[in-house]
C-alpha cells in the first residue's frame, strides 16, 4: 500500500534540481548537481511531463516521458510517449510510487491520442505489470580480429564505394537525412531530434560528465549517396613484444544498404593495431557474423531484451503495420488498466489492413503484453502458446498469427533513452 502522505504528481520549475538528484540517487551516481547541468538537462526537458515523489518536501521518486515516433513493420510511424529517468529512491521502494506515476501518464498518453508507449528496461521484472512486453532483442558481439581471416591488404570497399572519416560537424548534416532513411524501413527504430544529434557528437555535454570524440566515418556509394554512418571510440592496450591488444568499440553503425553495412563493419575490423571490435547493441540477426571469412570469430557477449512496447491503441497498431498474406483473427486482449482491452477482428492483407471492435468468438486470448512482443514481429506465437501466454479457441490460429505477425528480419532499435 502507498503512503498517501507521499505525494506524486508534475514537478514545478522550482523542484527540477532535486528532481535532478533524486535521479542521480536512483542510478547509484554522485547526488551533486551543478548549477551548469541543471540549465543543460532543461533545455531538453518538458516539465509539462516530468513527474516526481515528494516526501516532506523532498523527492523521492522520479519519471519523466516525451514524444517519439516510433517505426513499425512496413515504415510506419507510430505516436508513442516514450517513458525514461524512472526511479525510486532506496528509502522509498516498495510504496507504489511507481505505479501512481506511470497510471497517470498512461493515461494521459491514451488522451493525446499516443498509439504506444515504449521504454528501456533497466531491470527485467517491473514492467509487465502494467502491460508492456518486450518487443525487441538486443546483441552484442566481440570479433577476434585476427581470427576473422580479412584481408590485410584490402584497401577500401570492394564495391566501387568509398569510406571518409568526417567530424562531429559533418554528422549534425549528413546524419539526420541517413537516420530517417534507416527509419523509413527498418521496424524498431525511433526517431532523434536535433538534441540527440548534438548530444551525441559533443555539442551539447553535461557538465560534470567527461566526453570523448570519438571516430566517424561515412560510406559513400558509387555515386556519392552517404549510405551508412560508423561512430566508434579505440582504447590504448599493449602487450608484451610491442603486441598491439587495441579494441575499438562501435557507438553507432547505421546503413541503409547492404553494401554500406558490409563496407564499414570491414573497415572497423581492418584499422591497424585492432585486435578486437565490440559490436554495440545490434538486432539478433545483424549481418555482422557472416560478413566475416570466419564467423566464428564473432562471440556473442550478450543477448537481452531491450526495447518494450505498450499498446494504447489496439486498432490503429495493427492497421498501421503491413502482413506478407491475406488473413483474419479475432483476437480478445486482455488489460487489467482497460487501456487497450477488448475484443478486435485483424483483417489483413498486403493490399491493406482493418482492425475493429468485434463480439465474434476469440480465436486467440491475450494479454496486452503479449500483444505487443507480437506486434513487431520479434516473438513467436507458436512459442507464446507454448509457455503458456495465450490461448488458442480455434484450431489453427496460432499458425495463422504466425504467418501475419512474424518479419523476414528482426526489429531493431538503436537507441538508449
Amino acid at each position: 500500500m502507498a503512503s498517501m502522505t507521499v505525494a506524486t504528481r508534475l514537478i514545478a520549475e522550482s523542484e527540477y534540481p532535486d528532481w535532478l538528484r533524486a535521479l542521480a540517487t536512483g542510478f547509484l551516481r554522485p547526488p551533486v548537481i551543478t548549477d551548469e547541468e541543471v540549465a543543460e538537462r532543461r533545455a531538453g526537458t518538458d516539465l509539462g511531463r516530468v513527474r516526481g515523489a515528494f516526501d516532506a518536501g523532498r523527492c523521492v521518486a522520479t519519471y519523466r516521458s516525451f514524444a517519439q515516433q516510433l517505426t513499425t513493420v512496413g515504415g510506419a510511424r507510430l505516436a508513442a510517449s516514450a517513458v525514461s529517468n524512472v526511479t525510486v529512491s532506496p528509502t522509498h521502494r516498495r510504496r507504489g510510487l511507481l505505479s501512481r506515476m506511470i497510471d497517470a501518464d498512461l493515461a494521459e498518453a491514451k488522451e493525446r491520442g499516443d498509439t504506444v508507449s515504449t521504454l528501456i528496461a533497466a531491470e527485467y521484472p517491473i514492467y509487465g505489470r502494467y502491460g508492456y512486453g518486450p518487443a525487441t532483442t538486443t546483441v552484442e558481439w566481440s570479433v577476434d580480429v585476427p581470427r576473422a581471416g580479412l584481408d590485410p591488404r584490402a584497401a577500401g570497399p570492394d564495391d566501387g564505394g568509398r569510406i571518409d572519416l568526417v567530424d562531429g560537424t559533418d554528422v549534425r548534416k549528413l546524419g539526420p537525412e541517413l537516420h530517417q532513411r534507416l527509419a523509413a524501413t527498418q521496424h524498431g527504430v525511433v526517431d532523434r531530434g536535433e538534441r540527440w544529434w548534438r548530444v551525441n557528437t559533443g555539442q551539447a555535454q553535461h557538465p560534470g560528465h567527461a566526453w570523448t570524440e570519438p571516430f566517424y566515418a561515412v560510406y559513400r556509394s558509387p555515386d556519392g549517396a552517404v549510405e551508412g554512418l560508423l561512430v566508434y571510440s579505440a582504447d590504448d592496450k599493449w602487450g608484451d613484444g610491442k603486441r598491439p591488444l587495441n579494441t575499438a568499440t562501435v557507438r553507432d553503425l547505421i546503413a541503409v544498404s547492404p553494401a554500406a553495412e558490409r563496407a564499414l563493419w570491414r573497415f572497423v575490423c581492418s584499422v591497424d593495431w585492432i585486435t578486437t571490435v565490440r559490436s554495440g547493441g545490434r538486432a539478433p540477426d545483424d549481418l555482422l557474423p557472416h560478413l566475416l571469412p570466419d564467423p566464428r570469430a564473432a562471440r556473442i557477449v550478450t543477448q537481452a531484451d531491450f526495447l518494450w512496447l505498450r499498446l494504447l491503441d489496439v486498432p490503429a497498431a495493427l492497421t498501421a503495420r503491413t502482413y506478407p498474406c491475406p488473413g483474419t483473427l479475432v483476437l480478445d486482449v486482455r488489460d487489467e488498466s482497460a487501456l487497450a482491452s477488448g475484443r478486435f477482428r485483424l483483417d489483413a492483407s498486403p493490399a491493406g489492413t482493418s482492425c475493429t471492435p468485434t463480439s465474434q468468438s476469440p480465436d486467440l486470448t491475450l494479454d496486452v503484453r503479449e500483444l505487443a512482443t507480437l506486434s513487431l514481429g520479434d516473438e513467436s506465437a507458436t512459442r507464446l502458446a507454448a509457455l503458456g501466454r495465450l490461448d488458442e479457441h480455434t484450431a489453427g490460429a496460432v499458425s495463422r498469427a504466425d504467418l501475419l505477425f512474424r518479419t523476414g528480419r528482426r526489429p531493431w532499435c538503436p537507441d538508449v533513452f
